[in-house]
């Protein structure tokens, strides 16, 4: 009898057709009005919004349509192969099955484009001109650079100055796109100075970025600010990935024992998870285990507080109940600029309090060693950020091989880290440490 395939692919016309709003099975505290701390209404966020993507962010319904100019899209990349680890499984030496969901295969190399090209459509069809924005790694920015050139839209982003520093060829990407990109914070916008007054030495962080981002768009009568995490809209454009690996999973007769992504606001780990969480609310598939693995140096879930925080530095956004380390948080310059961020985003807060997710958080030289063992296996060199979903994956391997148990481990590998390579380099030259959370300060190796 021949082996089953070693990736599961779906045909065009597989590619999900709907998307999967958790908000219909897992209520979720409001946002509020920064002034007046009452529950946000839609007029509220028609300054930063589109009427029709603030439809979609207040939205319970279960299940909302795609868009076929969206779907023509999509059909570009999607839909995306699921891999069966078996030469990782092997050099374990583990009982588990493991599989991970590959998103680098998008024009961006990440699971980004899932919501950029949406977002990039509803804007163009609510008469936008330009959209601006933050990021971290670059990963976001590069996906709206692509979806707004798409779409015939200006595209201004400004990019964390650790990773803008770090990262020269992810801007690089952004700019062949027509995006243009600035290190933040900048003198650009009044909170960029004001930051650079309070910290002029600081690193950036996301939330400093996102306050520019909202500025400028709110500044500007024909821009609006698009968000690459943390928004329940963000959340349902990503579950078009978990759809089609239960379909994959599904051909092979196979079914997951554990879940793993990687964190930061949320919005990959929620795209494998939401539509499994599903039929774990409902009670079909209560044993399933979903773990979020998080940066130790910004451990929002495992180490922050369920309150409602501000989603940007400045707080010029409105409040999120969500777990959160302080919206003037700056993490330490880990290399994983994707998770650098200071709160996680509602809906997964909301599963992690209905016991419906666990949290874990790790330091990035074990990250990094992950993905060395992970590129050596299986030939693909991973995006720093999804090395903590390699990482907690292998993990699980561990725990099942120990205790004697078989099962179906299957993680989100978001994308591939091919411009991430100075921070290769320096895991190679021995100058990465881990940071301490507390102090902000190199942990001795």
């Amino acid at each position: 009898m021949p082996r089953p395939a070693d990736v599961i692919h779906l045909s065009r016309t597989e590619i999900p057709t709907r998307w999967y709003n958790l908000a219909a099975d897992l209520p979720t505290p409001p946002p509020l009005h920064p002034g007046t701390r009452q529950p946000a209404t839609a007029q509220d966020m028609s300054a930063i919004f589109p009427d029709n993507i603030i439809e979609q962010e207040m939205s319970t319904e279960r299940w909302i349509d795609i868009p076929e100019e969206v779907l023509d899209a999509y059909a570009i990349w999607r839909p995306t192969p699921l891999f069966r680890a078996r030469r990782l499984e092997a050099a374990l030496g583990t009982t588990a099955r493991i599989y991970y969901k590959y998103e680098g295969v998008s024009p961006a190399g990440s699971h980004k484009t899932n919501t950029a090209v949406p977002q990039a459509y509803y804007n163009k069809q609510a008469g936008v001109k330009r959209m601006t924005t933050e990021t971290g790694a670059g990963q976001w920015g590069a996906a709206l650079s692509f979806a707004c050139q798409r779409y015939g839209l200006g595209c201004t982003v400004y990019m964390v100055r650790v990773s803008y520093e770090g990262k020269p060829y992810r801007r690089t990407m952004m700019n062949m796109w027509g995006g243009e990109v600035f290190a933040s914070p900048t003198d650009r916008t009044k909170a960029g100075r004001h930051i650079r007054e309070r910290m002029p030495d600081t690193l950036g962080s996301l939330g400093i970025a996102i306050s520019e981002a909202v500025e400028d768009a709110v500044s500007s009568e024909d821009t609006k600010y698009g968000l690459g995490s943390v928004l329940n809209h963000v959340m349902l454009h990503q579950s078009v990935i978990g759809q089609e690996t239960q379909k994959q999973l599904e051909s092979i007769g196979e079914k997951a024992d554990v879940l793993v992504g990687c964190v930061g606001g949320g919005s990959n780990f929620a795209g494998l998870t939401f539509p499994f969480l599903a039929d774990k609310i409902s009670g079909k598939d209560k044993d399933l285990r979903v773990v979020a693995v998080e940066p130790s140096a910004c451990p929002t879930i495992t180490r922050g507080r369920y309150e409602y925080d501000f989603g940007d530095t400045e707080g010029l956004t409105p409040l999120l109940k969500m777990h959160t380390l302080g919206h003037d948080f700056v993490p330490p310059g880990i290399h994983s600029g994707g998770l650098r961020y200071h709160g996680m985003g509602p809906l997964v807060s909301s599963a992690v309090e209905a016991g419906l997710v666990e949290g874990i958080s790790v330091h990035q030289l074990q990250v990094f060693d992950a993905c060395k063992l992970f590129l050596t296996a299986e030939g693909i060199l991973p995006a720093p950020e999804s090395g903590h979903a390699i990482l907690g994956a292998i993990e699980e391997a561990k725990r099942m091989t120990a205790e004697g148990r078989k099962g179906a481990i299957v993680f989100n590998l978001s994308g591939h880290g091919f411009l991430d390579l100075a921070a290769y380099q320096s895991y190679v030259g021995g100058e990465l440490v881990n940071y301490d959370f507390d102090t902000g300060a190199p942990i001795p190796s």
